[in-house]
């Protein structure tokens, strides 16, 4: 699942009922996608989409009245284009296409990914360039609105000509087939849709075509990946904040004057951000006149590897607001002709979340050095190995450091890009493809193994501010209190909220999901702003 406690995060800090959500096909936007999937917003169709939609269907009827040859209206699909569909045929054809392109497989999609992908088609049609009637666009919103979320396999997407097969899985609810999900139990889509007393659709000419050609299951997963994206970049300023506090590390590499001279817009807000959880810090200050001269790279570089991610993640952002906009299916109707191209081509999203998946890697695997330097005697400025104060008898977090390797390991592997692969589809008619599906899952792979080797992180970072501060320690070790700068006592307070300090050895993989989970809902980051004014 992409994010499992986000709808949590999200109700505690939106939860005022919203008006629908008017869609034109021009103005979504990320945020809209997010809190149509995750909180269930409702959607309606804006008055500019009806009269698009009007118009772009009465096109369609003058060619089949004129019985004029066009590519997906009158012919057969992919390399069967050469073959002329009689009139009687039409509605037979539309479900034989259904049927024949839901052949997806694997473990469903989320809910919320479905929803997006719901979302997002509708969207896409309600721009007016498709040829679809209103009321099976309509037919989708209500498949939102009430919350019929159809059963649609991740995998079998080669991203051109779109995401066929997902998008097949999702229109054979509208026709009465497939499955779908209600209130938590599976049904087939005939009665799923009947029991909120709705009617399947019976598709026209080229309708079944315009619900499946189009680039909405990787725009989805890409919308809300690079959302939590943009939050982790955030969080990963939190937590290396707190690792370089309980290292003693030093604040002077993130001076303005630094930063300045070379104004990298990531890198800039990730130095501004740290200077900031910094402000006030009496650790730093006790050290302030020591011999070490500069910190390791993975303290002393965060705003430029950060920093870098963060670019990477405001591309992606500026490349989806286009695309999640955009007409992507194949034929397009304009006011005169229907013309055949490509927009279908997942070319744009491929290439981006693939440059997303090694952002997302790159926050982990920087991470992850910092936890080694916290666990590792040698590197940690005074701290006890494995940052346990009675080694032999208690191992630590020797062992969570095991695991945020494994997982940087794998998310190495996973960071290879999809872009680079194609393989030829229908004959060698669709004879380049784009991967962006197996891209925009790839890095939704990377960010779940991302979130926990920062949770990792969290709890060493905790870990060795107890240590160094004597904060939640025995009242002899009281001697020793130093506050840390207000941005990362705040996130250190909210992380022994939830989790006690380790005195000893306990299952430690159960406080490794309280800190992801805290990570997931924002709780870190909520703390943080509250005390401190918001981050960028």
């Amino acid at each position: 699942m992409l994010n499992k406690t986000l709808n949590q995060r999200q109700a505690g800090n939106d939860s005022t009922p919203r008006a629908p959500l008017s869609i034109d096909g021009n103005s979504l936007t990320l945020e809209d996608i997010e809190r149509v999937a995750v909180l269930n917003q409702k959607v309606q169709l804006a008055e500019r989409a009806t009269e698009q939609l009007a118009k772009s269907r009465a096109v369609i009827e003058t060619m089949l009245a004129e019985k004029r040859v066009v590519y997906g209206v009158t012919t057969g699909f992919g390399k069967f284009k050469d073959v002329f569909i009689h009139p009687e045929d039409t509605e037979k054809l539309q479900r034989n296409f259904m049927f024949s392109h839901a052949v997806g497989v694997g473990p469903p999609f989320d809910k919320a990914t479905v929803r997006a992908i719901t979302l997002l088609r509708a969207n896409a049609l309600a721009k007016g360039f498709s040829g679809i009637r209103q009321e099976v666009v309509q037919r989708l919103l209500d498949l939102l609105n009430e919350h019929i979320h159809p059963v649609i396999p991740q995998q079998g997407s080669v991203g051109a000509s779109g995401d066929l097969a997902p998008l097949a899985h999702l229109a054979l609810v509208l026709i009465g087939e497939g499955q779908a999900e209600l209130a938590g139990e599976i049904l087939p889509g005939a009665q799923a849709l009947a029991a909120k007393k709705l009617t399947p659709v019976t598709l026209q000419a080229k309708e079944g075509l315009a619900l499946t050609n189009g680039t909405q299951a990787m725009s989805a997963i890409g919308s809300l990946v690079v959302l939590e994206a943009e939050r982790l970049a955030k969080t990963a300023d939190i937590i290396g904040a707190m690792s370089l506090e309980a290292q003693l590390g030093s604040e002077r590499a993130f001076s303005e004057l630094i930063h300045q001279v070379r104004p990298h817009p990531g890198q800039l807000a990730s130095a501004s951000n740290l200077r900031t959880l910094l402000r006030d810090s009496q650790i730093i200050l006790s050290h302030a006149d020591c011999p070490m001269v500069q910190d390791a790279y993975s303290l002393r570089c965060m705003p430029q590897v950060h920093g870098a991610s963060r670019q990477a993640f405001a591309h992606a952002r500026s490349v989806l607001e286009i695309e999640i906009n955009s007409a992507t299916d194949n034929p397009l109707v304009f006011e005169d002709s229907v013309i055949s191209g490509g927009n279908f081509h997942g070319q744009p999203l491929a290439l981006v979340m693939d440059y997303v998946a090694i952002a997302l890697a790159e926050l982990g695997n920087i991470s992850e050095r910092r936890t080694e330097r916290l666990v590792n005697p040698a590197l940690s400025n005074g701290l006890p190995a494995f940052l346990t104060e009675n080694g032999g008898l208690n191992s630590g977090f020797m062992m969570a450091q095991y695991t945020a390797a494994a997982l940087v390991s794998e998310n190495k592997s996973l960071a290879h890009p999809a872009s680079v692969d194609s393989i030829p589809t229908s004959a060698n008619q669709e004879d380049h493809v784009s991967m962006g599906t197996i891209a925009c899952r790839k890095a939704r792979a990377i960010l779940v193994n991302l979130r926990k080797v920062m949770a990792i992180e969290l709890l060493c970072a905790a870990q060795g501010l107890d240590l160094r501060t004597g904060y939640n320690m025995p009242s002899s070790e009281s001697s020793r209190k130093l506050n840390a700068g207000a941005g990362v006592k705040a996130a250190h307070h909210a992380v022994r909220k939830v989790i006690k300090h380790m005195g000893e050895d306990r299952e430690l993989h159960l406080d490794m999901n309280k800190a992801e989970e805290l990570i997931i809902s924002g709780d870190i980051i909520t703390a943080v702003e509250d005390a401190i004014g918001k981050l960028l």
